[in-house]
């Protein structure tokens, strides 16, 4: 059986064009989505993928109506090739239960495997460099050496409450917790 998926960012936009490509190209059904293709949460999608039965096709007009990303849709495309369920998209002509059509999604494959490679690549290098610089990633403390001192002189007085604390040094209960309690304990 051959399944349409059709979506639409915006309601101002239509799907006319995309479900009467995916008619004419066999479609017997057809599901939709008014939803932007960067949210996760798209019911249309959902239902299609759930639809789908070995030896069906799912068919989009176009690559970006499915996939959120390009790492998305070659997900999206493996658990369908799993499930024995084609792919097809009209646009770009390309559909996986062709011997070609499956070895260009798996040049898509390697081209997106090698761009996450490069970008894991640089950041580490990245990292490095500013390490040799003295600078270390991530988020700074919430407290220093200083207010820990402070903090744990305050709690040493058992007159005083944590909230007292807390509005004294300007934290939260969870930061007091993290960083003064501990100390006290060492």
């Amino acid at each position: 059986m051959l399944i349409g998926y059709a979506r639409v960012s915006t309601s101002d936009q239509s799907l006319d064009l995309q479900t009467d490509a995916l008619t004419q190209s066999g479609c017997e059904k057809i599901f939709t989505d008014t939803i932007s293709g960067a949210k996760a949460d798209r019911p249309g999608l959902d239902q299609a993928l759930a639809f789908c039965r070995n030896g069906d096709t799912l068919i989009v007009w176009k690559l970006d109506r499915l996939g959120r990303s390009l790492q998305h849709l070659l997900e999206v495309v493996d658990k369908l090739e799993k499930r024995g369920v084609g792919f097809r998209s009209l646009q770009e002509n390309l559909d996986t239960t062709s011997s070609g059509g499956k070895l260009i999604f798996h040049i898509f494959g390697a081209i997106a495997q090698f761009e996450r490679d490069m970008i894991r690549d640089r950041t580490v290098a990245g990292l490095a460099a500013a390490r040799a610089r003295g600078r270390n990633g991530g988020r700074p403390k919430a407290l220093t050496s200083k207010q820990i001192e402070i903090g744990k002189s305050l709690a040493s007085d058992r007159n005083r409450s944590v909230t007292d604390i807390c509005e004294t040094l300007k934290i939260s209960k969870a930061t007091y917790y993290r960083y003064i309690t501990p100390t006290l304990k060492a």
